[in-house]
């Protein structure tokens, strides 16, 4: 008997259905003996795209999904904190309350601020970017922790 189909060694063609299954290849064709060979694997559909979901974010109706009564009640309160002006991270970095770590913090909850006042540095690709106060009033509450990474549009604080 014969281990050859139209020229070809059995086991090169068993060898290239494996490499073709290893590789996790959709076909293989070669030309031997003037005979072309196609090898199908199994097609693998693309990967779908994932979408990025937003961090943050509150709804009313998540607010108000009666699922989980702990979590409710505690976006409900996160939900009431974000009341008056709220000034958002204009990019993504992380987020400084002080010019350096041994200097007093730009502002602090209580303090009074004017339209252009330094209120903190948000660091981006080892570049300190001073923000500077769209509000003016009294910091009430700031929402992140220094030296806290923070996204792009996320409240940071609350000026009234």
């Amino acid at each position: 008997m014969e281990n050859k189909i139209f020229g070809v060694e059995i086991e090169t063609i068993e060898k290239l259905a494996e490499i073709v299954s290893d590789n996790e290849l959709s076909e293989i064709t070669i030309n031997i003996n003037d005979c072309n060979l196609t090898i199908k694997g199994k097609k693998y559909p693309p990967a779908s795209p994932v979408m990025p979901v937003p961090m943050g974010i509150t709804t009313p109706a998540t607010v108000q999904s009666s699922s989980s009564p702990a979590i409710n009640s505690a976006e409900t309160e996160t939900v009431a904190e974000i009341s008056g002006n709220v000034v958002k991270s204009p990019i993504v970095g992380t987020f400084y309350q002080a010019p350096s770590p041994d200097k007093p913090p730009f502002v602090k909850v209580g303090d009074k601020v004017k339209k252009g006042d330094t209120i903190m540095i948000i660091e981006s690709m080892k570049l300190m970017n001073e923000v500077q106060s769209e509000f003016e009033g009294v910091v009430e509450k700031i929402l992140v922790n220094d030296g806290q990474a923070v996204e792009f549009d996320q409240p940071i604080m609350i000026i009234k």
